[in-house]
């Protein structure tokens, strides 16, 4: 852009910045959590799995198909962020004046650190840590989530 690049032409090469960003996450955020939670071993990518089933078994946690969806379905219900919350909206912002995608994507993970937006997922893990207790080891069923 700087060399005179038509704004037109930035969204090709935004395009392809976004799509590699996109591409990373997966593996920095398993490098991240098996460096806290493992043995800190660089988790491989395999190219015969999905982009959720690959982030799932690259985390090292196990390696069964109910994990992969669980995985699957937990990222789809993150996936939903339009821009009804800070870090989604700040991103859009950011990215709306033709910043860089690694700049946005940067600007909307500073919005997680603010407690009315991150400390969402922390509730919703001790909700889930909650509910695990009082199963008392028992299988969740439809009518006790409804129920609880």
């Amino acid at each position: 852009y700087d060399e005179g690049m038509k704004k037109a032409e930035y969204w090709e090469w935004a395009l392809e910045d976004a799509l590699d960003l996109v591409a990373k996450i997966p593996l920095v955020a398993a490098h991240i959590y098996r460096r806290t939670f493992k043995d800190g071993s660089a988790p491989s990518y395999n190219s015969n799995l999905d982009w959720a089933g690959n982030y799932a078994a690259m985390l090292g946690v196990n390696d069964s198909e109910d994990f992969k969806e669980a995985t699957r379905l937990y990222l789809m219900l993150h996936a939903d962020h339009e821009g009804g919350n800070v870090s989604a909206h700040t991103t859009h912002l950011v990215g709306s004046a033709l910043s860089d995608p690694y700049y946005a994507w940067a600007a909307g993970l500073c919005g997680l650190a603010g407690p009315l937006h991150g400390l969402a997922n922390q509730e919703c893990l001790a909700w889930l840590l909650e509910v695990q207790k009082e199963l008392g080891g028992q299988k969740p069923t439809k009518e006790f989530i409804v129920g609880y």
